[in-house]
Parts: C-alpha cells; sequence; structure tokens
C-alpha cells in the first residue's frame, strides 16, 4: 500500500499529536550531495498526505538553507504541521566547514531568534538542543529554554544526543517533550539508559538516521566509491573502506527477513525501529529523510509491517557485528558521557 495514511501517536506526556513516523529534512538542501529543489518540495507534499505531520531540521544544515527552504511549506500548511528545529551547532564566520557547540543563555535567544525569522512563523513547535555543550549546566541551558516557553516563541522542547542523567536533570527544569537520538539496527547504544529514562518521565525517543544514513537500504556500499565529493558519508568511518564492506554484508540477514515480507531491506529496518514502541513501552517516532516521494510512500508503509519474534531475534545481534563509529569525531555525540 502506498495510499494509506499512516497512524499518530502522541509526542511524549508533553507533546503534540503527530504521525508515527515523521521527515528528516537535511538532505534537501545540506549534507548529501546535490538535491533537486522541486523534487524536495513535492517530497513534503506527497508526505503530509500520508500523515506524516512532524518535520524535522536545524539551523545548523547549510547554514540556515534549510530552514529557509522549508518555509514556504510551512506556512501553507500551518495548522497542519508540527515543525523541529535545532540549536546549539555555531558556525563560525571565518570557517563554514566548522561546528562549535553552544549552549549558553544569550547564544540560545540569538538562535531562537534567527530560526524564527528564516522560518518566518511567530512560534516553533518543538525546538531542540541539538548538541549538549559540558561547559554549560544543563539547568542553565533548559531553563533559558523553558523562558522561551513562558514567551509564547517555542511550544515544546527536546534534546539530541544526551545521556540518561543529562535527560533526567534537563526534565526536573521543564518537561522535555522528545529526546533525538540516532536508533537504528546499526546503533544501539541508547537503549540499556536512554531508552529507559525516557519511557519513566513519559518523553518521546525521535530516532534520527533510522537507516542509517541510506546505508540500511542498500543504496550505496563505498561512500568514497558511491557518492559525490560533497556528500558529508564520504567521513564517516562506517561507511568507507574495510568497515564499509563488513557492513555490508550485515544487510542479507535484512534482507532475508524483507523477503519474507515482500519488502525491502529499508523497510524492514524502518519497520524495526517502529517496533521498538511496543518493545520498549513508549513513543518512538523516526524521521527517515528522503528527497524523493516515492520513498516516502516507501517509509510510511514500513509502518504497517509486523515483525514477528522470531524475526526480532534474528536481527538482534546485527548492531554488534557493525563496524566502525557513527561519526569520525565521537565528541560530537553524547557516546563517551554515558
Amino acid at each position: 500500500m502506498t495510499d494509506g495514511r499512516i497512524t499518530t501517536a502522541k509526542l511524549g506526556d508533553n507533546g503534540p499529536e503527530v504521525g508515527v513516523q515523521g521527515l528528516g529534512c537535511m538532505g534537501m538542501s545540506f549534507g548529501y550531495g546535490p538535491s533537486d529543489a522541486d523534487a524536495s518540495r513535492a517530497t513534503l507534499e506527497r508526505a503530509l498526505e500520508l500523515g506524516v505531520t512532524l518535520y524535522d531540521t536545524a539551523d545548523a544544515y547549510g547554514a540556515g538553507e534549510n530552514e529557509r527552504f522549508l518555509s514556504p511549506f510551512f506556512k501553507a500548511h500551518r495548522d497542519e504541521v508540527v515543525i523541529a528545529t535545532k540549536f546549539a551547532l555555531s558556525i563560525p564566520a571565518d570557517d563554514p566547514t566548522r561546528r562549535i557547540i553552544r549552549n549558553d543563555p544569550p547564544y540560545i535567544r540569538q538562535a531562537v531568534e534567527a530560526s524564527l525569522k528564516r522560518l518566518d512563523v511567530d512560534v516553533i513547535d518543538l525546538y531542540y538542543m541539538h548538541r549538549r555543550d559540558v561547559n554549560v549546566p544543563i539547568e542553565e541551558s533548559v531553563g533559558t529554554m523553558a523562558d522561551l516557553v513562558r514567551e509564547g516563541k517555542v511550544k515544546h522542547l527536546g534534546l539530541s544526543e544526551v545521556t540518561a542523567g543529562e535527560l533526567r536533570a534537563a526534565h526536573a527544569v521543564h518537561p522535555i517533550a522528545a529526546v533525538q537520538s540516532e536508533w537504528s539496527l546499526f546503533s544501539r547504544d541508547i537503549e540499556p539508559k536512554v531508552v529507559p529514562a525516557a519511557r519513566d518521565l513519559g518523553v518521546a525517543l525521535v530516532p534520527y538516521s533510522p537507516l542509517g544514513r541510506g546505508f540500511l537500504t542498500g543504496s550505496f556500499t563505498h561512500a568514497d566509491q558511491d557518492l559525490t565529493p560533497d556528500d558529508f558519508r564520504r567521513q564517516q568511518p562506517r561507511f568507507t573502506g574495510e568497515n564499509a564492506t563488513t557492513n555490508a554484508a550485515l544487510l542479507e540477514l535484512i534482507r532475508s527477513v524483507a523477503k519474507a515480507h515482500d519488502a525491502s531491506v529499508g523497510q524492514v529496518a524502518l519497520a524495526w525501529v517502529q517496533q521498538q514502541a511496543t518493545i520498549h513501552d513508549l513513543p518512538v517516532i523516526p524521521i527517515p529523510g528522503t528527497r524523493k516521494p516515492s520513498r516516502v510512500e516507501e517509509n510510511t508503509a514500513a509502518t504497517r509491517i509486523v515483525l514477528t519474534g522470531e524475526e526480532l531475534d534474528l536481527l538482534d545481534g546485527i548492531a554488534a557485528q557493525v563496524a566502525g563509529n557513527r561519526y569520525a569525531d565521537m565528541a560530537f555525540t553524547s557516546a563517551g558521557r554515558e
């Protein structure tokens, strides 16, 4: 089925009702090589037709360009969409390739005003701290974010790449609606601590890269050979050299499960993430990114695939065999702090 609308779920105890799958919009203007603006706009519209209502961007995606690109779509459908954007990755004027993590209150205020202007909206539905600056107490940062809620500039708060302890400390200051972290068949490090903390607090999990940045769809094997020079996946250890060869072999097990469901390997990978909501008893709203309407149809159809217990057991050991880190610099993740 490609025409059925997806079901909905509440984005945490204090968040809005959204489609059970969102849309990651970064690649429409940043990160994954050349994009077609018309195809991306058609993708946004098709996603909405299929019940996708959570749209994810960030100020760091193309130095604000992604927010500007999405603005007309958001304005045309303001009452139908939930806009999620992020702050924290400051881009130095003298080096647009660098990202500096900033969580200090003056920067947060500067960032929210800039995002509101680029998005051309009066309020941001879900405002995330994109990355954690350990030199700024999280209570101080979230306190400023809470002020933005009281001032009517933001409706709900989110965190990205935080530890369970950081989530609990933040939630004590102001309710957190969602935590965004990488979660897929290849990346499961949030399961022991962050997921239980989110469940205890009534916080939704919003997995980014649920398709392993496309690797879990089988659309590329060796980033340095298959992708354009400006595609940042060429810099990620999992997708190059011997690591890529090792990881590509892991897709065979997923393909065997996909065959039983007459599905694609990507659909099984997404179905696995969607099913974590039942397994862990909390809302799980993955945000696979795509720039093609046909892929949105494929991705949303994955919400209707139910894997058996035997299939889940088969897939369970994949993550432990993955070669290479998620990023070349893991300091930009929560991995070293948990």
